[in-house]
């Protein structure tokens, strides 16, 4: 993947259509681009102030590794990460040159921070500043969205803006009750808007425009930029300790899961191929294949990444001793659901077969008994091992076939 300084399109590829703010007369873009080819650097500084968010759950899971705290994370990543994917979609759909757009989008990056800082105690007093960190992601985003996207995209999106601006308010609502009518209304807002696409309009839902590059791109993107969390997760859980070879072994074990992540992710140019299959893809099946495989697997992606991270912070503070069973879930489960996640994913795309990744899932959650038992720097030398093979094996699989079919 790359990243370009600035908006770029090549030569002949670039459609201008006006928008419903210059069919009303309104002095904003006057123009908006169809097709946005690569992520312009606004775009990965909004990415930073998102990732923000998702270490701040990784900090609230870390503090109390209770079921109660990861369904509160598991409702907050899900209202988060659809507006996330709504921004995604709204610079997938318009130009961030013009001055006034990106001073827009800065506000809905201001929205982000305030709900970021609100995220450790969102369940225990500050649920109202979440509430209106939130309703301002949401309203900068349908602003823009409705007056500067192309005709066509706008459109689709008014059938879907409703929806989103009555759970913002949900939102609010509830953080400002705080207590069992806060958790009752931000868990009926998550659900709510992540089956909009469903309940509103489907014909509409099919009429928003996808730019495959930058849509893949932009996405791979913030994927990177979490499991590099997980790095600094494993930096922070070795603050204040001796740096021994004991202590190096334990970090290095551990940016090695990071890394497993990673190759699963990107190791096989599964993004140049992502890039092809939404590209290949029927127009009006685009949309649908964003939202299922770039949202829904996404979603449970980044969830396994907040779960791995605090499985690392937590393991290496007490590498060499065995951990509460708690800690070695947390740990063997996040790499587990981050590969199932991918499964899913790649399913979604037809990118190939995942039976190497699906195994190691499941080999994942076999490693719980070495941290319990033994010490967590054995459970991580087990998913080092079982990332390894696996994404090694199925390597030299694909290989073999490749030799294979052109003898």
């Amino acid at each position: 993947m790359s990243i370009n300084q600035e908006w770029i399109s090549p030569p002949g590829t670039e459609r201008r259509v006006a928008s419903p703010a210059v069919a009303s007369g309104l002095d904003l873009d006057t123009t908006t681009p169809v097709t946005a080819q690569r992520v312009t650097t606004l775009e990965l500084f909004f990415d930073l102030v998102f990732v923000f968010t998702v270490t701040q759950l990784t900090t609230v899971l870390t503090h109390d590794l209770a079921w109660e705290t990861l369904g509160q994370v598991m409702v907050m990543l899900a209202l988060i990460w659809w507006m996330y994917g709504g921004y995604a979609w709204l610079t997938n759909s318009i130009s961030t040159r013009g001055l006034r757009t990106r001073a827009i989008l800065l506000g809905g990056m201001a929205g982000y921070l305030v709900l970021a800082l609100a995220v450790p105690d969102a369940f225990h007093g500050s649920g109202l500043a979440f509430g209106v960190g939130y309703l301002i992601v949401v309203s900068v985003h349908a602003s823009l969205f409705i007056w500067t996207a192309s005709a066509q995209s706008s459109r689709a999106f008014l059938g879907i803006a409703p929806y989103n601006l009555g759970n913002a308010v949900l939102v609010v609502v509830g953080g400002a009750l705080g207590g069992t009518p806060q958790a009752v209304l931000w868990t009926a807002a998550a659900l709510l808007e992540w089956s909009t696409p469903w309940v509103a309009n489907r014909e509409s839902q099919s009429s928003f425009e996808i730019a495959p590059a930058h849509f893949v791109e932009r996405h791979g993107l913030v994927v990177i930029v979490a499991i590099g969390e997980s790095v600094v997760a494993a930096g922070i859980g070795a603050a204040g300790l001796a740096v021994d070879a004991e202590l190096m072994v334990a970090v290095v074990l551990a940016l090695l899961v990071s890394a497993g992540l990673w190759w699963a992710y990107f190791g096989a140019d599964d993004d140049e191929q992502a890039e092809r299959a939404l590209t290949d893809a029927p127009a009006r099946r685009q949309p649908w294949i964003a939202l299922e495989g770039f949202g829904v697997a996404h979603y449970f992606l980044l969830l396994g990444i907040v779960l791995t991270a605090a499985g690392i912070k937590k393991a290496i503070g007490h590498a060499y001793d065995p951990v509460a069973a708690a800690e070695a879930l947390v740990l063997a489960g996040g790499v587990a659901l981050f590969l199932a996640a991918d499964v899913a994913f790649r399913r979604v795309l037809g990118l190939g077969r995942s039976a190497h990744r699906a195994i190691a899932a499941l080999l994942a959650l076999a490693t719980i008994p070495l941290g319990t038992e033994i010490a967590a720097v054995a459970q991580l030398a087990a998913l080092v091992a079982i990332l390894a093979v696996a994404l090694a094996g199925e390597g030299a699989l694909s290989e073999r076939r490749s030799t294979y079919h052109e003898r």
